[in-house]
Order: structure tokens, then sequence, then C-alpha cells
């Protein structure tokens, strides 16, 4: 029997997790059964669950994917010299969101899922700790950035690097909640609306 590459195992992954994706985001996470992934993909049992055990695995491995590359997102910028200023770089990862990790959804239906899966943590521990270390490293990350910002000469060094990281971070949650509530939010607006605040002049108050 020929071996299966590893390229094909790693497309049928994907192609579950995508099918998976597209269940959750119609129907809830608890409104979607196993069958109803089976069904979608097109699979039999045993060839979805030699990839993932049940429903709670698709729902943390997609919870995992969407952090790691927003983490590496910022990683990356942090490399660059100088790095992108926030305006820039929260619209570069915005898009790498909706673009990256959609699954072929459009861009309200992924603000949708991701909006599940930060309310299934209310619930599930699994999940829970999963949003929880993705947050703890991309609080490191983001705060890697703020020391290459300083490094720069970009930002003061008087606030704390995770009061900003921690910012960041709520800015882009804040943007994606928006486009799952209400949609039609571009991220231009995101970029616009931060480079008008970065453009505010303190030494201007009277």
């Amino acid at each position: 029997m020929a071996r299966v590459s590893q390229e094909h195992l790693d497309a049928r992954r994907r192609q579950i997790l995508a099918g998976a994706a597209h269940c959750f985001a119609r129907n809830g996470f608890h409104g979607t059964s196993m069958q109803d992934v089976l069904k979608e993909v097109g699979l039999s049992a045993g060839a979805v669950y030699r990839y993932f055990a049940g429903k709670e695995d698709l729902i943390a491995a997609i919870a995992d994917e969407a952090f790691a590359n927003i983490r590496r997102a910022f990683e990356e910028a942090a490399e660059l010299t100088p790095p992108p200023t926030p305006d820039i770089l929260l619209g570069r990862v915005v898009r790498g969101v909706f673009e990256g990790q959609v699954y072929g959804m459009e861009r309200r239906t992924c603000a949708a899922l991701i909006v599940q899966v930060w309310a299934e943590t209310m619930r599930n521990e699994r999940l829970a700790k999963t949003l929880h270390d993705g947050y703890t490293g991309m609080r490191a990350a983001w705060a890697k950035l703020v020391d290459a910002y300083r490094a720069a000469g970009l930002m003061r060094a008087d606030v704390p690097a995770d009061d900003v990281a921690r910012t960041l971070i709520a800015t882009a949650q804040g943007f994606i909640a928006q486009e799952a509530l209400f949609g039609g939010v571009e991220p231009d607006a995101l970029e616009n609306g931060l480079r008008g605040l970065m453009s505010m002049d303190p030494s201007r108050i009277s």
C-alpha cells in the first residue's frame, strides 16, 4: 500500500477544519453535531476521527490556528527595523485574520465565528485554557514589539509594555466584535482611526 504524503494529510486536515468552521458559523457550536461536520466535508467518520477525536478538538484547533497566525504576524513585525506603526500593523493583522483564516468565509461570518469561540470559553475549560495560552502568547509577542518601538525611538519608555500590549489586543478584539455585530467595518477604518488618534498633539491642549 502506498504511503500517504504529509502534504495530503495536511490538506485533508485543512478540509475538515474548513467544513467544521462553516458548520459552526451557520449553526453555532451547540447546534452542530459531528454528523453535520461529516456531511459538510463528505468524508467517513473514520477519515475525520483519524484527525480529530470530536467536536471540542475541532473547536480548539480552529482557535489555536487563529492565535498562532496573529502571534506570528506580531513577532515578524518586531523583527523589522523600524517596526510598522500600530495603525499599519493592526490593519495588517486584522486583514490576516479575515483573509488567511476564514476557510472561504465572508468577513462578517469569520468575525462571528471568532466571537463564538470567545463566548464558548465561558463554559468550556479546555477552550478557556487554549484562549488563555493564546492571549498570554500574544501579550508576550506584542510586548516584544513595544521594545522594538522603543529601540527605534518611536515610543516613550515610561509606559509598561504589557499595558500597551493589552491595549493593542483590545483594539483588534473590538474591531472583530464590531464586524461580527454590525458588519461593513473595513480594516481601512481601523487604520485611519488609529492614525488620527496617533496624530494628536497634547502640547497644543490649553
